[in-house]
């Protein structure tokens, strides 16, 4: 029978299995469910910002790891990108007509209002 953590009623576990006094603080999300290392973990050098200014690639290396990442691009089909197309032109006609009514309207208003 599995038994989840909000009907434990024997007490709070730390990650070495031992009881945890009532008051402890336990900790939430993901990193409060079982072993509670990360929260409690030391910082090492691997965290550090890597130094990228020694590491830097040619050109030739660029452009082939920029081949490369494009080669994992998932490209659309010709009917998505026809789709596509006629959303977005849609939406320019949509939003031309829209900006056009208002100008025409704050045109007519502005007329109205300071033309004696």
């Amino acid at each position: 029978m599995s038994q989840d953590r909000d009907d434990d009623t024997s007490g709070a576990r730390g990650s070495d299995g031992a009881a945890v006094p009532t008051g402890a603080p336990v900790p939430t999300g993901k990193a409060g469910r079982g072993d509670t290392t990360v929260a409690s973990r030391v910082r090492t050098d691997a965290d550090t910002a890597e130094d990228t200014r020694n590491s830097r690639a040619n050109p030739f290396q660029y452009i082939g790891q920029v081949v490369e990442e494009l080669r994992k691009v998932i490209w659309p089909t010709r009917n998505q990108m026809v789709t596509y197309t006629i959303v977005v032109f849609l939406f320019l006609i949509f939003m031309t007509a829209l900006v056009s009514g208002v100008d025409f309207g704050a045109g007519k208003l502005v007329e109205l209002v300071f033309d004696r």
